[in-house]
């Protein structure tokens, strides 16, 4: 499913650019305070989208970059995807020297045109065109020009000047060109006043311009980039896509659009109905039901990409699930929702957007920002929800790139924005015990056995049901943190329940996990949960820090050690206590046995940027803590 476009390459109004002439890109014209942190400079951009007759558009974009170092090489490389729905009408380059000399002009036979499906599509229609100069001379300048005509309105560029961290800009302009009686709906970020609007005959036109950005450093944990810099996002009220016609007025009105789609799509062959009632008749729990239809639909469907024209919003209709035995998202999302209705139980269809960031959603924006289908089935309190493109997770759960997130609900009365499940603190568990022994040659047998719950299990779910036992071990072989060890065995087992759990037991065995010099013996009690994180003092941080993901981590060890030494020096408790988290860890020897004991909780939050001093301590102290060596010295 096509998720809202976030255009870096939009559109320019004929007559409106002033681009450079000969030498105008000299490097020695580019203001001192653009270079400074920069990789790149953004000398000009002139964009524009025009909406046309028929509910069409015309997309223009004219850039040129100013590439300062070999970092910066990346943006010499200009790609444009095109499809069914838009076609690339224009495609020209230029490469200037370090005095602003043009050196070289791009030739038709130069663009490169390939494929842009991946392994997970079984058809689609997208294709890019692309082009680098390869050119090493820094620095040097490219200048793009590219025209795209669009069959439907339903997705409107996106302008964020300052695309990445260490690009500066020195101007760039967006222009939007839409019939007065269709207006733009915009939100903005970090935009010094309003646009410009001014009237043409029937038109309306939108202006947005910025000049002397500096390049912005990347900072750990900071807001989303379009929050940190100058940023707008458009919809077009009334849309066109294909045969459809919708609206962004509301999310009502744009979930309309979405049920339009699917609408009659969930007739099901007479032999899956037959199926249906065979596995739900005389069923008398409905999440029994539900884990009946879910399992059959697991085991009687595989998940492909189907993204053809109009394909990446609109599913194929259940019949065609139940003959072809794949679907997309959206396919297998209206499959799964026929199979309920034909049992009697009402599903909802929601679309969301699939990622690690779970604040993507604009909400004050009605317009497709979505990526992604799932169901739910409401049941008074109790809400079950459905991921249907995987055929190993159980129903209720919806794994850690779906949840905490806004998403629309889809019926016929329209949208409604709703939430998916949290996943939190007492979720997102990992409970670890060790038993090990040391014995005289510094080698440490470990069993460890561990209980992962929630997003922590996310992982190890894929891990035992993608891959192979040995791909699983050598896996295992690249991530445990032992300079020297083998894996004697292992084992999973997975708990399937709404909320599922996963048990780990290892058998390891550590070459020189200890240090043993003269009468003395050196170990870290923490054999397997170390922190890694340490931070840069900043005392220049400009940006707030975002924490989405919290869990809790409790761990004990107990390892036995060779006889005949006692304690020289044993590492003083650690306990932390902060805004975000806790942190404590023990030490103890009890008749020749260590006793290590360590507890971490991770919260989220959105916290001011003066708090990263107190952040960059909670860290280091944890990092040291965890590396915290016991000293034994032998009787």
């Amino acid at each position: 499913m096509n998720k809202r476009v976030i255009f870096v390459w939009l559109l320019l109004v004929p007559g409106l650019l002033s681009f450079a002439g000969d030498g105008d890109y000299a490097i020695s014209k580019i203001p001192s305070g653009l270079l400074k942190d920069a990789n790149v400079v953004k000398r000009a951009e002139e964009i524009s989208f025009e909406i046309t007759e028929g509910n069409r558009a015309i997309f223009h974009r004219k850039v040129a970059y100013t590439i300062l170092n070999e970092q910066g090489d990346k943006w010499a490389y200009f790609a444009e995807g095109y499809d069914k729905l838009r076609s690339i009408e224009l495609f020209t380059g230029t490469l200037f020297d370090a005095d602003g000399k043009p050196i070289k002009s791009l030739k038709k036979s130069d663009i490169k045109d390939v494929s842009g499906s991946d392994d997970d599509n079984l058809a689609d229609d997208n294709r890019i065109k692309w082009h680098s100069f390869f050119y090493k001379g820094y620095p040097y300048t490219v200048e793009y020009e590219i025209e795209i005509h669009y069959k439907g309105t339903m997705f409107v560029p996106d302008w964020i000047p300052l695309e990445k961290p260490l690009m500066s800009v020195q101007q760039s302009r967006l222009t939007v060109i839409s019939p007065a009686l269709n207006p733009v709906r915009y939100k903005m970020f970090n935009y010094p006043g309003a646009p410009v609007i001014t009237d043409n005959k029937s038109d309306k036109i939108y202006t947005w311009e910025v000049k002397e950005m500096p390049a912005i450093l990347d900072e750990y944990a900071s807001p989303a980039w379009h929050e940190i810099t100058t940023s707008v996002f458009l919809a077009i009220e009334k849309f066109v896509l294909e045969d459809y016609q919708g609206s962004n007025a509301s999310w009502k009105d744009f979930g309309k659009f979405v049920y339009d789609l699917k609408k009659d799509r969930d007739a099901l062959p007479d032999d899956v109905k037959q199926k249906v009632h065979l596995l739900s008749e005389g069923v008398t729990d409905v999440n029994e039901k539900i884990r009946k239809l879910y399992e059959f639909m697991q085991q009687n469907t595989r998940y492909v990409s189907v993204d053809l024209g109009i394909g990446g919003w609109q599913p194929y209709d259940a019949k065609y699930v139940a003959t072809k035995r794949y679907g997309d998202c959206k396919a297998l999302s209206n499959f799964m929702y026929a199979l309920l209705k034909e049992a009697g139980i009402r599903a909802v269809y929601t679309v969301t957007y699939r990622g690690l960031d779970p604040d993507y959603l604009l909400t004050d924006l009605p317009s497709s920002q979505f990526n992604h289908v799932i169901l739910f089935v409401p049941q008074g309190k109790d809400t079950t929800w459905l991921e249907c493109t995987s055929q190993t997770l159980v129903p209720g759960y919806v794994g850690g790139d779906n949840c905490n997130r806004y998403a629309l609900a889809v019926d016929e009365n329209g949208g409604t924005l709703i939430r998916t499940p949290t996943y939190g603190m007492k979720e997102n568990i990992e409970i670890r015990h060790i038993k090990a022994t040391l014995d005289e040659e510094a080698t440490l047998q470990v069993k460890d056995f561990t209980h992962y719950g929630g997003v922590q299990q996310d992982l190890y779910h894929e891990l035992i049901h993608e891959l192979s036992k040995d791909k699983v071990k050598e896996y295992l072989h690249k991530e445990l943190d032992f300079a020297t060890y083998d894996i004697g065995s292992f084992e999973y087992k997975e708990n399937k329940s709404s909320l599922p759990t996963i048990d780990e037991s290892l058998d390891i065995t550590v070459s020189n996990y200890a240090t043993i010099t003269g009468k003395r013996l050196f170990i870290v009690p923490n054999v397997m949960n170390r922190s890694y994180r340490r931070l840069s003092a900043d005392s220049t941080r400009k940006y707030g820090l975002e924490l989405g993901y919290e869990y809790k981590d409790v761990d004990s060890v107990e390892i036995e050690l060779p006889k005949g030494y006692g304690p020289e020096a044993m590492p003083a408790d650690v306990s932390l206590a902060g805004k975000f988290g806790t942190y404590n860890s023990s030490v103890k020897l009890i008749d020749n046995k260590l006793f290590y004991c360590r507890t971490m909780e991770k919260y989220s939050g959105h916290f001011p940027a003066g708090d990263y001093p107190e952040m960059v301590k909670f860290y280091e102290t944890i990092y040291k803590a965890d590396r915290n060596r016991v000293v034994l010295v032998k009787n």
